[in-house]
């Protein structure tokens, strides 16, 4: 089960993924895959599953294949930190779709050189603009613009029936602002309060439900 909302007549599907499609645009936006993230933290001694890494893959692969967008905007973080062998593997998926245009809206963990990106036909910006709408890493109120970002890894406390605590990833949109929640496997999530004037959709494997507004 999917969300679509409007916002500014224009129409924006929330997917279970952590997703947005943006119709009139043909256009993907994801936000904060850190990919080499599970690869970096293995390194250093975590057990983390190795089919983490394969998993992101295989969630883009799924949204492309249901949404068949013509761009798709990765809103920073897409890699976690230096190259390591997911670089690899990445550079590899890439160069299969040639049919998409892929824009990165950098964030604080992309300190790979944007050589590197544009290298595999991958544009870099420090912000986007489209119309009445900003593209972004990091939250930013900007007058006259809507607002779409990632970085705050957006997630809701749900209570339930005997004291139960479920946390779930979640859209967080407010009047000027709409984060999106972390596409990775092994991002975590940071706890958002509902506050006046916001909509919650919480996101489980197979659904996005409207918690609050």
């Amino acid at each position: 089960m999917i969300q679509t909302i409007q916002i500014q007549n224009q129409s924006f599907i929330l997917h279970p993924s952590g997703v947005i499609f943006w119709e009139e645009r043909n256009m993907l936006l994801i936000a904060d895959l850190h990919l080499g993230k599970v690869s970096h933290f293995r390194k250093h001694g975590s057990a983390v599953p190795q089919n983490a890494i394969q998993k992101n893959f295989e969630q883009l692969d799924t949204v492309i294949h249901l949404f068949k967008p013509s761009r798709i905007c990765f809103l920073g973080d897409l890699f976690h930190s230096y190259l390591n062998k997911e670089w690899e593997l990445f550079e590899s998926w890439i160069t299969q779709k040639s049919a998409i245009e892929f824009i990165l809206v950098v964030g604080n963990h992309d300190i790979i050189s944007p050589h590197k990106y544009e290298e595999i036909g991958l544009k870099v910006a420090s912000e986007i603009l489209i119309y009445d709408f900003l593209l972004s890493h990091h939250p930013e109120k900007r007058e006259g613009f809507y607002n779409f970002c990632g970085h705050i890894h957006p997630g809701v406390l749900l209570g339930g029936i005997g004291k139960q605590r479920l946390r779930l990833p979640c859209f967080y949109q407010s009047e000027h602002r709409l984060i999106l929640p972390a596409f990775g496997e092994f991002t975590g999530n940071h706890m958002l309060e509902p506050i006046e004037n916001t909509k919650i959709y919480a996101i489980t494997q197979t659904e996005v439900i409207l918690v609050h507004q």
